[in-house]
């Protein structure tokens, strides 16, 4: 543990998961922390609060006081607090420096992180590279998933696999993983970044300059990144495309992995149980990492067979009158939605979609799901947008519901194949987060009888 904060003021902003491990990390080296949180105080927080005070904490709720913000030696953002907010252009304006939690958590270990970030896929991938990491480390996913990297400090952790979102990325200075990934790249979370070229380039400065990784991994597939992936430093790996060297790829239904011009046969895509190609390009993002950091072939091959795949991403609740389930909560964008409908090709598909709607170009999703989908039941508020879009598309075939609990008795009244919840849409209109949205649909599915 580190004496460095004994008696030095640190400021954390926002009474987040990431935002608590960072100060009670903090309390226990010394530090004189403080909390201040913009939003009032909830009963569901009355617990938390008393549990940071018992540790030398202080706490404020619905205001950033000058008793707070003065005499800072260190402030720790929250990954959702804006770079253009009040609190944050205060501090800067006093020459604080403020970083997020997984900066703290990389300035006090000496432990490489895995960085893995992405608009889709970052969360599985995290997951089964810790899974076959842990085979012969302590590798626990973090970060996005997992516990925040400041309550592992004390683990004896060997590697940090660590999820890191945009929001995360822009606020990590200093930080520098010794293996980044990035796995794909589509517009997202346009309305927080300002533009489509601000979100690219919060996520390219993982990559970037003074945090150029030791290894840098990207989806070959993807275009942009393909591109990106020849500006980079290190030593540079792509995956879903075979190169001279450094890459994995597919070949002969089989996934090989390629270093120094040597060849080797990782696992059968058969033997994998994940579904979809674009589970396939997880599998092969973590084949790489785990072949980097020494993993034997035999225990990224057993790993990978006896993983499960992460609740809410295309998940398989169950089958119920010869109906089989899919939870894709987390699918929320069109892209996301695409490629869980996209993997489910040549079955009579019944898609539950809709909900905040993010006012993203709609087309791609609309081709895909012309190919592939028999019913659409939109719930939620950007219903009329979806059906407007899907119309003009000339997909018709549309049911609109008030409810997840009418949409799923509607779907089993028309007696598909699958029924697919992959809303491409935020939840928050309806739900308090995807997490929720997906847990209703899982419950009342498995409450049929």
């Amino acid at each position: 543990m580190s004496s460095n904060w004994n008696g030095k003021k640190v400021l954390i902003l926002g009474l987040s998961v990431s935002g608590t491990a960072a100060a009670r990390y903090l309390a226990q080296c010394g530090a004189n922390v403080y909390i201040t949180e913009n939003r009032q105080e909830k009963p569901e927080d009355k617990q938390l609060i008393e549990e940071l005070k018992s540790l030398g904490i202080k706490i404020e709720m619905g205001s950033h006081s000058e008793e707070f913000i003065s005499d800072v030696h260190l402030a720790v953002t929250s990954p959702s607090v804006p770079l253009d907010s009040e609190i944050y252009l205060k501090l800067k304006s006093r020459n604080v420096q403020i970083i997020s939690e997984v900066s703290l958590a990389y300035l006090e270990t000496k432990s490489p992180f895995v960085a893995i970030t992405g608009t889709n896929g970052k969360t599985t991938t995290t997951a089964l590279t810790s899974h076959i990491l842990s085979t012969e480390f302590n590798a626990p996913a973090c970060g996005n998933i997992g516990k925040p990297p400041c309550a592992l400090l004390n683990d004896n952790v060997d590697y940090f696999v660590c999820e890191m979102s945009s929001f995360q990325i822009v606020h990590s200075i200093p930080f520098k993983a010794k293996i980044a990934c990035w796995t794909n790249f589509t517009p997202d979370h346009i309305t927080w970044h300002g533009s489509v070229e601000k979100y690219f380039d919060a996520k390219a400065q993982l990559f970037r300059n003074e945090q150029t990784p030791e290894f840098s991994i990207f989806n070959g597939a993807d275009e942009k990144l393909l591109e990106f992936s020849k500006t980079c430093g290190g030593e540079v790996f792509l995956f879903d495309k075979e190169v001279e060297d450094n890459c994995c790829y597919i070949k002969s239904n089989s996934i090989y992995y390629k270093r120094n011009k040597q060849e080797e046969k990782i696992i059968d895509l058969k033997e994998c149980p994940l579904v979809g190609h674009h589970n396939y390009q997880n599998i092969m993002c973590a084949i790489i990492i785990a072949k980097l950091v020494g993993i034997s072939n035999e225990h990224i091959k057993s790993s990978i067979m006896d993983f499960s795949a992460p609740e809410h991403r295309l998940e398989k609740v169950r089958e119920y009158n010869g109906i089989t389930f899919y939870n894709d909560s987390k699918a929320t964008n069109p892209e996301a939605a695409i490629v869980a409908i996209d993997s489910l090709n040549n079955q009579n598909v019944v898609l539950i979609a809709g909900g905040r709607d993010k006012l993203t170009d709609l087309k791609e999703f609309c081709n895909s799901v012309n190919k592939h989908i028999k019913t659409v039941i939109l719930i939620g508020e950007a219903t009329e947008r979806f059906e407007e879009n899907l119309k003009s598309n000339g997909f018709d075939n549309i049911i609109k519901e008030t409810t997840m609990e009418s949409a799923i008795d509607k779907s089993i009244e028309l007696n598909p194949d699958v029924v697919l919840l992959s809303p491409a849409c935020a939840s928050f209109d309806m739900f308090s987060g995807y997490e929720e949205r997906g847990t209703v649909f899982k419950k009342y599915v498995l409450s049929k009888k």
